[in-house]
């Protein structure tokens, strides 16, 4: 079984700027990777790491290295959403003599936290950005609380829900439930909306 809970962001304006500039960032990322996964048909998340993690530490000096892990995992989870779902119309199959098609992440694409990037203690949420930590106070009920002391935290999920607004959306499930690697979470066959399909010619 699995639980989502989703915490709206109070930001101020100054706070708005820094998660958009690492959503930015984080999107600059995953369009940098998504080549490299068109041309070798490589989205195996642990295979992506092997292949391209140096690359984009080298790239990309002022994204810290536990987010840069997390946007390589970004694009291996949409790229099996979208290559690999049976439903999918990109499946890898249809590509089998030409090339498969690039994605492109838009701006507004989604920014995936872990524990090194964002922790929750007493009520009090600190997150990564580009120029150092952000706290939040949260105050979430007694059950929800508890949810990330007895059960396992699968992700986490900085999303747009309006211009300027962001909600972090936590995915709990059973501890011996299949981890989010092995799972997708958005309808079948459908092609996220931060990500643009670009078919070749």
């Amino acid at each position: 079984m699995k639980f989502s809970l989703h915490i709206p962001l109070d930001t101020s304006p100054e706070q708005t700027l820094r998660l958009q500039a690492l959503q930015r960032a984080f999107a600059e990322v995953c369009n940098a990777l998504a080549p490299r996964v068109q041309q070798t048909r490589t989205w195996n998340r642990v295979a992506l790491h092997h292949m391209a993690y140096k690359q984009l530490r080298t790239q990309f000096p002022e994204i810290g290295s536990q987010m840069v892990c997390n946007a390589i995992y970004s694009v291996s989870r949409s790229c099996r959403l979208i290559y690999q779902h049976p439903q999918s119309p990109f499946h890898h199959t249809r590509f089998v003599d030409r090339p498969l098609p690039l994605l492109r992440f838009t701006e507004s694409c989604p920014v995936y936290f872990d524990r090194h990037t964002l922790s929750l203690k007493n009520g009090q949420l600190s997150m990564y950005t580009l120029d150092g930590r952000m706290k939040f106070q949260l105050h979430l009920k007694a059950e929800d609380e508890a949810r990330f002391h007895q059960e396992k935290l699968r992700e986490i999920v900085l999303v747009t829900t309006a211009p300027q607004k962001y909600q972090l959306s936590f995915l709990f499930s059973e501890p011996d439930a299949p981890s989010a690697e092995e799972t997708t979470h958005e309808s079948p066959g459908n092609v996220p909306e931060y990500v643009m399909v670009e078919e070749p010619t």
